[in-house]
């Protein structure tokens, strides 16, 4: 009688971590979010805008880690994905997860104390959009998950422009009671 054991992790280096981020993608949102920066009305001073930027980043990056840690059945199915460092073994479900969870928090956190709280509550609603709505509920269930889930790109040129500005009001009719 055979029996098929599971195959152990092996320990993740750093660019597995760094792919569970995504950077692809993470290129797209930097590069809105500082859309949305330099469209507001006000400046920003330059190293608050790149620590909003890296938040912007670094929350992009949490959201690609969950995705691929709740989605490691699918990638492993899929020639594009099967390379990912948890389908291919090279990581733990647990290691991602954790990575995934402390990116956000981390993020969340340094958008808070360095930026301003408009910025971190649009940042943490895009976090929680892209996992729970887009990875989770849509995406298992329906084609029109990537229309539905390309709302998830509307939200870095907004934390850009709350980071700026400190509201994500864009003009006086939108701030009247």
């Amino acid at each position: 009688m055979t029996t098929t054991a599971a195959p152990i992790a092996l320990p993740a280096d750093w660019r597995d971590f760094l792919a569970l981020t995504k950077p692809r993608v993470m290129t797209l949102v930097v590069f809105t979010g500082l859309c949305g920066m330099l469209a507001a009305p006000v400046p920003i001073h330059p190293i608050l805008g790149f620590t909003a930027i890296l938040c912007i980043a670094l929350g992009a990056g949490a959201a690609g880690a969950l995705n691929q840690w709740y989605e490691a059945d699918l990638d492993s199915k899929m020639r594009r994905t099967q390379g990912r460092p948890l389908p291919a073994g090279r990581m733990d479900r647990q290691s991602a997860l954790h990575f995934g969870v402390g990116l956000a928090c981390f993020s969340l956190a340094l958008m808070y104390f360095a930026i301003n709280l408009a910025a971190t509550v649009i940042l943490a609603v895009s976090i929680l959009f892209y996992v729970f709505v887009y990875t989770i509920w849509l995406k298992r269930r329906t084609p029109q998950n990537i229309v539905i889930g390309g709302a998830a790109g509307a939200f870095p040129p907004l934390i850009g422009w709350a980071a700026a500005t400190g509201t994500s009001r864009c003009c006086r009719c939108c701030s009247s009671p």
